[in-house]
């Protein structure tokens, strides 16, 4: 066998190509992504809870925002883990979650 048939057996043959025009984040890209995604709104619910506390002072306020601040916290950890998925559809769901409670429950 020559060092051309070596290379050529060595070289995997169905390697697909990604299609000209389309970007996809690594994996190491995405969990970044979803870390800084997570903090940011770590940082935009304690201002608001800020807000609301000086405000009115309810119990209600605390709660709600405290779980968003816990939900954004588990989902950097599910990022740094591996689990964007996850992590994206937790933090979607649980801020829209947040909002919604804040809108509806909150007087």
């Amino acid at each position: 066998m020559s060092t051309s048939d070596q290379d050529q057996d060595q070289q995997p043959q169905d390697i697909a190509e990604p299609v000209a025009g389309e970007r996809r984040l690594t994996p190491r890209q995405a969990r970044r992504l979803r870390i800084v995604l997570s903090s940011v709104g770590m940082a935009v619910m304690a201002a608001v809870l800020a807000l609301r506390i000086a405000s009115r002072s309810s119990v209600l306020v605390v709660g709600v925002y405290g779980l968003a601040l816990i939900l954004c916290g588990a989902v950097i950890e599910l990022s740094r883990n591996g689990r964007t998925r996850l992590g994206s559809w937790l933090l979607g769901i649980g801020l829209l979650a947040a909002v919604g409670a804040d809108w509806l429950l909150i007087p």
